[in-house]
């Protein structure tokens, strides 16, 4: 029995064995040089260069540089980066819509020479007027009848620079009545005096997006233009220029809904603003959704590949849980990041019946079995440990599991202790020591009776660990849906004060000295963490939260 395809891969398949293309299949990823990628831009590239990859085609990566105004070479070379980094080559595929400027141009004059497009010379807000509402029709151009003549010596005189921006526009001639306000006369050209970041100074008229994308596929051969639901209302736009210009086989557009995901924002306009602004420390930012940002927090491309997997490809849109996507991270990085053990609040303990010049090695697991994998750490055990403030209370609810004054707890791969004396600062009260003794008989031995009720504490040697500054990263928002925005209300009013907390004073077992930046680990019973692979340094390590541990995410409004 045939395995179900998505409703995507299901035309891919259909076309493939009618034998439409000749058995080809083309796909692309178009993203415009403007922004950084961010996740959702990440499921359009597992869709589209993932179903190239299991139906024996290619996926090409084109830019669609047609707006001078706000496109950049970094950008070209970050989204080239990020897609390597995910996992997908498009070897020597690399195309630019900036490379077919003079092609479209021909197309162009042809579709004037066919009476099917004219120069307008209206202002931008009589086209609008125009162009009526979603009840009334638009009304034609007075400049909708121009000779073909007239036309084709306007739009030669717009490309030799003769007229400032915003004199004339380049329309398709199509219906000013149509339901859809899309086809009433879209444009398809415009005057731009601005230096494009390829092309230089050679032209001041630039196609639309709605013209230039479906040509581009068109002259490409692409056979499939996968793109997200807020294309489709384009989509009569996209076949009316492709049957005008090029014969069948031609390119079939088709849409998926696009990934909202809940506590962020997709918006490339307010991550920009985000980023401008300050309100984050830049693209990579790890609470960022950008892939640059999801990288540098920790997550690891089949992380990533996992999760777009899993959600899926759907007709219509929806939101997204950030726990589906922290599920995802977390059972990629099970397999994938060996076990150490953090103290990120350090709170002093002596053994007391433990030899003040004794150390001892303690050979600990670097998996846990579930993983299939073998290996262990020598971690040192010495009289003087640490362990985290929140493994010790005072008062403890009935249900403590942990220390407590009387009570016992095991030191993670090692013995029992017993907290015979608890130090506490005279003049604030704070503890400031655990005075302990332990049970010699208790290493390796199972737990009994009460000891049977306690949770295994992680601890580090205060003679060996390592100082570590660890970042703990959470949520940017504090709302599911920041763009839903409320009355006198912004995106911005919703950005979650606690999404970031740094933690200078953190201590790590000695064999994390070594971590190489990008290196990950789980800290047991706290999540998994990377070196930062900017400021992280051998001897002098800085670790990010990639993503706790399970449990439940309670948002707190501002």
């Amino acid at each position: 029995m045939r395995e179900t395809l998505d409703f995507l891969r299901e035309i891919v398949r259909r076309d493939t064995e009618s034998g439409v293309y000749g058995g080809r299949v083309a796909t692309r990823f178009p993203p415009e040089p403007n922004g950084f990628l961010h996740i959702g831009h990440a499921k359009s590239i597992c869709i589209n260069f993932g179903i190239a990859v299991e139906f024996g085609g290619v996926c090409h990566m084109r830019f669609d540089d047609t707006n001078p105004e706000t496109e950049d070479m970094k950008y070209v070379e970050s989204i080239q980066r990020d897609v390597r980094w995910l996992g997908f080559d498009w070897k020597e595929k690399l195309f630019f819509a900036s490379d077919y400027y003079e092609k479209l141009y021909e197309l162009a004059i042809r579709l004037i020479r066919d009476g099917k497009a004219y120069v307008d010379t209206q202002s931008d807000e009589e086209i609008r007027k125009g162009r009526g509402t979603v009840t009334d029709p638009g009304v034609d151009s007075p400049y909708r009848n121009r000779t073909v003549e007239e036309n084709l010596d306007l739009f030669a005189r717009m490309r030799a620079g003769e007229f400032p921006d915003g004199a004339h526009v380049l329309r398709a001639k199509m219906d000013m009545g149509a339901r859809n306000m899309k086809l009433r006369d879209p444009l398809l050209y415009r005057i731009r005096h601005a230096t494009h970041y390829r092309r230089g100074d050679a032209w001041c008229v630039y196609p639309m997006y709605d013209f230039a994308h479906p040509l581009s596929d068109a002259i490409e051969g692409i056979t499939h233009s996968i793109c997200t639901l807020e294309f489709e209302n384009n989509r009569p736009i996209y076949d009316w220029l492709v049957d005008n210009l090029f014969p069948e086989p031609r390119p079939r557009q088709y849409e998926f809904a696009r990934l909202n995901l809940d506590y962020t924002v997709m918006s490339k306009r307010k991550l920009l603003q985000l980023v401008e602004e300050r309100l984050v420390s830049g693209w990579d930012d790890p609470r960022m959704p950008t892939i640059a940002g999801m990288r540098r927090r920790g997550y690891a491309p089949e992380g990533i590949r996992l999760f777009a997997a899993r959600i899926g490809v759907d007709k219509a849109n929806s939101r997204v849980s950030m726990e589906l996507l922290e599920d995802a991270i977390r059972d990629d990085l099970n397999v994938r990041a060996p076990r150490a053990m953090a103290v990120l609040r350090p709170l002093k303990v002596t053994i007391t019946n433990w030899a003040a010049d004794r150390v001892e090695g303690l050979d600990i697991p670097l998996w846990p079995r579930d993983t299939g994998k073998e290996g262990t750490r020598k971690v040192p055990l010495t009289r003087e440990i640490r362990i985290d403030r929140t493994d010790f209370s005072a008062e403890p609810p009935a249900d403590w599991r942990r220390l407590r004054p009387g009570g016992e707890a095991r030191l993670m791969g090692g013995y029992f202790i017993r907290c015979d004396e608890v130090v506490l600062d005279p003049a604030t009260g704070d503890v400031l020591e655990l005075r302990c003794s332990y049970d010699p008989e208790s290493r390796g031995a199972p737990a009994r009776g009460e000891r049977k009720k306690t949770t295994a504490i992680q601890w580090v040697s205060a003679t060996h660990a390592v100082p570590a500054e660890v970042r703990l990263y959470d949520r940017l928002f504090t709302v599911a849906d920041p763009e839903n925005e409320e009355e006198g209300k912004t995106f911005k009013e919703f950005l979650n004060p606690a999404s970031v907390e740094v933690l200078r004073d953190s201590l790590v077992e000695p064999d994390l000295a070594s971590a190489a930046p990008g290196d990950r680990f789980q800290f047991v019973r706290l999540g998994y963490f990377i070196a930062d692979e900017i400021d992280s340094k051998p001897g002098a390590p800085v670790f990010n939260r990639i993503v706790g541990l399970k449990d439940k995410y309670r948002p707190q409004r501002p």
